[in-house]
């Protein structure tokens, strides 16, 4: 279809004023041709609210990704607005329309079972004769790292960055320092307490990090064990239990301890505090696991679904 007047005008004002590349003019011509088509007798410039709308829906129907819809809503904006702007139209019927959100990316989630093998590798290194008290060091440190990490979902930053005194006390409960400095408690499981004892006894008996005042120190800038050094170590972990290296990062063994909650019956809310978001929508990310535990309550429940 032969792009009419308005689009002809529109195109040559982004190449004359703008400078647009040929590829970027050709872009804009086939969102707008497409309009077009989907409008028929309709005239371009003459669109209202509604049929924009009715254009967004079409573009969802005919399986356009959301980046796509949003670049030829892009496309229209910028075609109504120097139309409004030339005075072509008093009005501008993108105005009020946005961008379809993007759908949040799922978590890449583990099994139960999987974070049981990882976590019984990991204990399992600890019982293992190893050529150094450092090496001794390095495999009780790492399967207390998964031990808490898996217990309580803390951020990895907050983990590494936790202070040896974490490990002194009985209480289940310990207090974390999370973003923007606000405070929040949460649960140790009696797995978890012991392997935090046992490593910083283990660091005593070694004689290791004696006035350092971290649970996980290094001889680094920070004093503590870093992000990225966990995440390598972790990786090896991973193989040596015969996962997946692609698919586990301490972020995700966080996001196992968020799914598993709920999918054995936990309130998000509960687990937003938990995990220390700010908004519930970040948490929302996991409503698929709450979807598929409900869509398993009503075949299990449902006197219909055994028909």
């Amino acid at each position: 279809m032969a792009a009419g007047y308005d689009i002809e005008t529109f195109l040559e004002m982004l190449a004359v004023e703008r400078g647009a590349a040929e590829n970027t003019l050709q872009g804009y011509r086939r969102d707008l041709e497409d309009f077009s088509g989907f409008l028929g007798r309709t005239k371009v410039a003459d669109a209202q609210s509604d049929d924009i709308s009715a254009y967004m829906s079409d573009l969802t129907r005919r399986g356009f990704a959301e980046t796509s819809q949003a670049r030829r809503l892009s496309a229209l904006k910028q075609f109504f607005k120097f139309l409004y702007a030339e005075g072509t139209r008093a009005d501008d019927p993108t105005r009020t329309l946005s961008a379809p959100k993007k759908r949040g990316s799922l978590p890449k989630v583990l099994s139960i079972d999987d974070v049981d093998r990882l976590i019984e590798t990991a204990r399992s290194e600890t019982a293992k004769p190893q050529r150094s008290s450092a090496a001794r060091l390095r495999a009780q440190r790492m399967y207390t790292l998964i031990e808490v990490l898996y217990a309580t979902g803390l951020r990895v930053s907050e983990l590494v960055a936790l202070p040896v005194s974490a490990a002194m006390r009985d209480a289940r409960l310990i207090e974390i320092r999370g973003k923007g400095g606000k405070e929040r408690l949460v649960p140790l499981s009696p797995a978890a307490q012991r392997a935090m004892k046992d490593y910083v006894g283990l660091r005593a008996a070694e004689g290791a990090y004696e006035k350092s005042p971290w649970l996980f120190p290094s001889h680094g800038d920070s004093g503590h064990l870093t992000r990225q050094h966990f995440a390598r170590e972790l990786k090896a972990l991973a193989q040596t239990a015969g996962l997946d290296v692609t698919k586990i990062s301490p972020h995700v063994l966080r996001h196992a301890f968020a799914s598993h909650l709920l999918q054995n019956g936990a309130d998000l809310r509960v687990v937003q505090q938990l995990l220390g978001h700010a908004d519930i929508s970040t948490t929302q990310i996991y409503t698929h696991v709450l979807d598929e535990r409900l869509r398993e309550l009503v075949e299990q429940a449902h006197p219909l679904a055994q028909r």
